[in-house]
């Protein structure tokens, strides 16, 4: 159906909860989209980070079709093939251990049950860490919320505040808003849930008066290593090894929201291991599954074993048909070393951004990236109209910010074709 057609049918029926560009996609092949037209398109926001491997890629395809022909989904009441195969192997990436998790990949490709079980046997001293499945980055976060002050009640400090940071998003539900410190979006929606600080993203010294303060009423502190709603802010390591020492020193728990920034975008398995911090919880959600609906709690092993049957639940979370697509997603990030892809690629990306004349700041790791523009450029949002209009997908985050999350398997030559279109537009 033609783009008039859909656009007729959406304003007619379809809540107005999104600005809709002008265009209809039908059809993706690795970076491009083609729309209802057939005119192709050069992807460099991937359904906003969710396309990891790009558009019908034939894993994922491969993947998704033998699952949908066996099963879908039948609960959480019972057990399913890839569920425990991608919770494994999110343990090893847990741990930064490539190694680890190309030893488990090599073991499905084989489909060999007992190479799979030694390669996922912990050794000595290894960190176990367990995945929930859910369906999406907030109930991720709701999740890893939860979880937190499940904690603090049965084995920690007994407190229930979190502390999060101004600029941050972590979800559209009324306990994720509440978290998300952002008076825009909050201010519609009040009475929300309480429980929650907010601290100045890189304040060391704000972030030790708040402890100094609040003490053991804190449970946690919940923050995203790279924050991308805001125009990809990254946050510095100094702060974050304070977050992870003051927390610690509380009996608290440190929850990195890793939906955007994770699953190898920023050049490392999750954003926050760039850091050199280990988070008690992380929260995943958009390019795990590769544009299924997915998203997961994975959280060390001595904090989730306090949930406990009843405590938490998904009816769709974790169906066959999710977990399927994420095993094949996760087994080509790490057959693929699209870590070591993402950190040269998106380092040639912010090198191309940067001699841009009308660019003041780049900003972000590996292949999450954004960029200032100077006033004289227009608004960003028409930026991203006049790069539509030139076969290039990207998006605005402010008047002055433009964002870009290219699906991982972006190359220099892709990047090449960005830079040309944004010196047309910017004159």
């Amino acid at each position: 159906m033609s783009y008039q057609y859909q656009k007729r049918l959406d304003d007619a029926y379809v809540m107005h909860t999104y600005g809709r560009l002008p265009v209809e996609f039908v059809r993706g092949e690795g970076m491009e989209l083609f729309d209802d037209t057939g005119r192709a398109y050069r992807d460099f926001l991937a359904g906003i980070g969710v396309c990891s491997l790009g558009h019908n890629h034939p894993a994922v395809t491969r993947a998704l079709t033998e699952q949908a022909t066996k099963l879908t989904s039948v609960s959480n009441y019972f057990y399913t093939e890839h569920r425990g195969e991608v919770a494994a192997l999110l343990s090893k990436l847990a741990n930064d251990d490539l190694d680890g998790a190309r030893a488990l990949v090599a073991a499905l490709d084989a489909a060999d049950e007992g190479a799979f079980d030694t390669a996922a046997s912990p050794k000595p001293g290894e960190q176990v860490w367990k995945t929930f499945f859910a369906n999406s980055g907030a109930e991720a976060n709701e999740g890893a919320m939860k979880l937190a002050r499940l904690f603090a009640r049965r084995q920690g400090n007994g407190g229930n505040t979190i502390v999060c940071l101004k600029g941050g998003f972590h979800g559209r539900t009324l306990e994720t808003i509440a978290a998300t410190m952002q008076d825009w979006l909050q201010e519609s929606f009040t009475p929300l849930p309480g429980g929650f600080i907010a601290c100045e993203p890189n304040d060391v010294a704000e972030l030790r008066a708040i402890f100094d303060r609040y003490g053991s009423e804190i449970c946690a502190v919940m923050f995203e290593p790279i924050q991308g709603e805001s125009g990809v802010h990254p946050l510095t390591p100094e702060f974050l090894r304070a977050a992870d020492e003051l927390v610690r020193g509380v009996g608290g728990l440190t929850i990195s929201d890793e939906v955007q920034a994770g699953v190898f975008r920023c050049g490392a398995p999750f954003a926050v291991q760039l850091a050199g911090v280990t988070p008690d919880i992380m929260s995943l959600a958009k390019g795990i599954a590769g544009g299924m609906t997915m998203g997961a709690v994975v959280a060390r092993a001595e904090v989730a074993d306090v949930f406990r049957p009843g405590d938490h639940g998904s009816t769709f979370g974790g169906s066959a048909l999710a977990v399927a697509a994420a095993e094949a997603v996760l087994a080509e990030l790490v057959r693929g070393d699209y870590a070591a892809h993402a950190a040269s690629v998106g380092a040639y990306l912010a090198s191309r951004l940067e001699e841009l004349p009308q660019v003041t700041e780049v900003r972000g790791a590996g292949l999450m990236r954004g960029c200032d523009l100077v006033e004289e450029a227009g608004d960003a949002h028409d930026v991203v109209a006049r790069l539509m209009a030139e076969g290039v997908i990207a998006n605005a985050t402010g008047a002055r910010t433009l964002r870009f999350l290219p699906p991982l398997i972006c190359e220099r030559g892709d990047v090449d074709v960005l830079i040309a279109a944004l010196q047309r537009v910017l004159g």
